[in-house]
């Protein structure tokens, strides 16, 4: 287990992503923005590490950013600019992460809370979860790299809600309009059953998919890279041991790491 700068990391084929700042119900700082690439950075590098699952410590997954800080920059015609650059790169790091995500939410994902849910792959909720945006609020004109990834997730009209009203959603609310996969009265144990079920699948599978979704949702073509990872399925026997396994009824034990 390790800690560091108000998030501790919990390893393993299935490893946690902590935010550890009860007290402030895990408000994100600066210093937390500026971390969180280089832990994650860290954690795709394990190679024990198939499932990445991110929460709060506590109650609240994370009420937001630390308000304090939003204008305590030197720059007096742009105070946030700092901050704003170590948010943005901070949520591309974990939209980026090449291995599954999945944010479990408990009591309130607000704000950059829910900038980091978002930017997982999946949201497990508990019931009493509330979910919101609040820029409206306090006059901050939200950045459109962060806009996007809520248009892409929950279409236009639910993107306009949240960043229009600042109203919360609840856990069902959010669920029926996508921003939520599933619902549980334990979440953790629900995200963790399915990241068992992703740790026995196909990495190589799973990593092409998920470099194809985000080359789509950017306007990319997709279609080099999935070719490089099909001959590398070939060439690896992963593809081989799949069906092998299928044919003889048994679990595949697929053998891919990357290079």
């Amino acid at each position: 287990m390790t800690a560091r700068v108000d998030f501790r990391i919990e390893r393993g084929a299935v490893a946690r992503l902590v935010i550890d700042r009860v007290a402030k119900r895990n408000a994100l700082t600066r210093a937390m923005w500026a971390a969180l690439p280089e832990l994650l950075a860290e954690l795709a590098g394990d190679d024990e590490v198939k499932v990445l699952l991110v929460t709060g410590e506590g109650p609240s997954f994370s009420a937001g950013a630390d308000i304090r800080e939003l204008i305590s920059g030197n720059d007096p015609a742009d105070p946030m600019a700092e901050l704003r650059a170590f948010n943005l790169r901070a949520q591309a790091a974990l939209r980026e992460f090449p291995k599954p995500t999945i944010a479990v939410v408990r009591g309130h994902c607000i704000g950059g809370g829910l900038e980091i849910a978002v930017n997982c792959d999946f949201r497990f909720a508990a019931r009493d979860a509330s979910f919101g945006v609040t820029p409206a609020r306090i006059g901050v004109v939200y950045p459109p790299a962060a806009i996007k990834v809520l248009l892409d997730l929950v279409g236009p009209a639910t993107t306009k809600y949240l960043l229009f009203s600042g109203e919360l959603l609840t856990a069902d609310e959010a669920e029926l309009k996508g921003l939520v996969d599933r619902v549980a009265d334990d979440p953790m144990v629900a995200a963790e059953v399915f990241a068992e079920t992703l740790v026995s699948r196909s990495q190589l599978t799973i990593r092409s998919a998920k470099e194809s979704v985000n080359a789509l949702l950017a306007g990319e073509n997709a279609d080099e890279a999935a070719v490089r990872r099909y001959r590398e399925t070939i060439a690896s026997g992963e593809l081989a041991e799949g069906i092998d396994a299928f044919t003889q009824k048994r679990s595949p034990e697929f053998v891919w790491h990357p290079r």
